[in-house]
């Protein structure tokens, strides 16, 4: 008997995690990246809508540690061996990143989306976690969906074809 599972959402500067037969899904990743992290055989998986690459660059006193890939991903990651992931099976897949607007002036201050695909991408690096698949960079917006029963991420993009990784 197949069992029917809930959608579970993630907003902008969220995270959270499923198991199987539930899925994950964030909308509207611009230059934002959505990282999600998941263990194949244990069938969970997390995902962080992240908003900005880095968190020390804040002056308040109080952040969301969900907003930032330095602080995010580490928190994820934390999550998701709570609910019984292994560490030294974790994968991740990312998307989104996108430039939405083009600037004149060539600062890479205001290339958003690049410098969250470079924070996440050395986030999970240096806690080890392997990149299986990526959809980032561009300029068009995103929709991801991750179902840990398969490990497959499907990714609309608007105003093109629906893709699956």
């Amino acid at each position: 008997m197949n069992k029917v599972g809930t959608v579970v959402r993630v907003g902008i500067a969220d995270l959270n995690t499923v198991r199987e037969p539930n899925t994950i899904r964030t909308l509207g990743l611009g230059s934002c990246v959505g990282i999600v992290i998941y263990d194949e055989q244990k069938r969970v998986a997390g995902l962080a809508h992240i908003l900005l690459p880095d968190s020390s660059v804040t002056k308040q006193k109080s952040i969301n540690e969900y907003k930032y890939a330095d602080t995010a991903i580490p928190v994820l990651v934390d999550r998701l061996l709570e609910i019984g992931a292994r560490k030294h099976a974790l994968k991740a897949k990312i998307a989104g990143g996108a430039e939405m607007f083009k600037f004149s002036s060539g600062s890479d201050l205001l290339r958003i989306g690049p410098r969250n695909i470079d924070a996440s991408l050395n986030e999970l690096n240096k806690l080890k976690i392997p990149v299986i698949a990526q959809d980032v960079g561009g300029n068009i917006g995103r929709t991801i969906e991750f179902d840990p029963a398969t490990a497959k991420l499907k990714i609309r993009r608007v105003n093109r074809e629906e893709i699956i990784i």
